[in-house]
């Protein structure tokens, strides 16, 4: 019931409007979303840059409906790694191809991410595949390999999660491959057909992988909130003698900020994820539909660091 709530709002624009409008729901949103402008989204790059934390900016919107927007979505990422360079940030891009028009045809999407992967080959930066829902997992990993990846080497990855049950061969692929990862848990609501139904596999799954990664992968991302993971990554790399430069830690905007400060001080790279747009009211009540558990993990961390500020 409370998943199915969550997806009713997301898709409410008079609630989005209403929302967009109160001061102490943008207020709370400002947490996990700096702003719905890219001179937001920049302001809160440059902010973590400061405290020597990098970023991967991600314009919010989903699939697309027609040709039109996939390649306003394009201009969109022109756009960001055109202002990154010129501001001289540390920074790459976060993309989800059905916002380049996935849905739409296979070759829309195609010819955009090519005009997205132009622009980052000439600045020398770098292009992340977000992972969507197991419907498109399939689909993703096929244009990567077979489309993308041979000509942009050195300028995309992918992301894998840990609760597929497909995903430890698709970590030995990318090992095999060179390239990088982000490794997650995934946030998506998954059939038990296709996904471990139970937290204790979905970690067993993440540690089998991030293992592999962090011996053999090239420069993964390791994406995680959870202590447990965190501190079994940090023993894992200390007893095989790994250099912290050869991954990095990886968050979301606005949560456990104390654990990815920290993190630097004791000398791991960290980068944090940070979304951006007018969407994102829909995006918020997606991430929580996708998991309702995910607001008793939102609340708890906005409670634990209040609590810390206090002390």
């Amino acid at each position: 019931m409370l998943r199915q709530t969550f997806l009713y709002l997301s898709n409410q624009p008079r609630v989005f409007r209403f929302v967009r409008n109160n001061r102490l729901a943008k207020k709370f949103a400002a947490r996990f979303v700096p702003g719905e402008t890219l001179d937001e989204a920049l302001a809160a790059v440059r902010a973590l840059n400061d405290k020597g934390i990098t970023a991967s900016l991600d314009l919010l919107g989903e699939s697309v409906t027609n040709e039109r927007e996939a390649r306003a979505a394009g201009s969109g990422y022109l756009q960001i790694l055109d202002r990154i360079h010129d501001q001289k940030l540390d920074a790459n891009v976060s993309v989800k191809l059905t916002a380049m028009g996935l849905d739409i045809s296979e070759e829309l999407c195609i010819s955009v991410m090519h005009d997205v992967l132009d622009r980052a080959r000439a600045y020398g930066t770098f292009v992340r595949l977000d992972m969507e829902s197991s419907a498109y997992t399939e689909r993703t990993l096929r244009l990567f390999y077979d489309r993308l990846y041979p000509a942009y080497k050195e300028n995309v990855g992918i992301v894998l999660q840990s609760y597929l049950y497909r995903t430890w061969s698709d970590v030995e692929q990318a090992i095999e491959a060179k390239c990088r990862v982000r490794l997650c848990k995934g946030a998506y609501k998954e059939p038990a057909s296709v996904a471990f139904p139970e937290k204790r596999e979905v970690d067993q799954n993440y540690l089998k992988c991030m293992h592999a990664l962090t011996e053999r992968g090239n420069y993964p991302g390791v994406a995680t909130h959870d202590p447990a993971m965190i501190n079994d990554a940090k023993r894992f790399v200390a007893e095989r003698g790994i250099d912290r430069s050869r991954f990095e830690f990886q968050m979301l905007y606005g949560v456990r900020r104390d654990l990815q400060e920290q993190l630097v001080r004791d000398g791991y790279n960290m980068r944090v994820y940070v979304p951006f747009g007018t969407q994102w009211y829909p995006y918020l009540m997606r991430r929580l539909a996708e998991r309702p558990a995910n607001v008793a993990f939102i609340t708890g961390n906005v409670m634990r660091e209040a609590f810390r500020k206090k002390r």
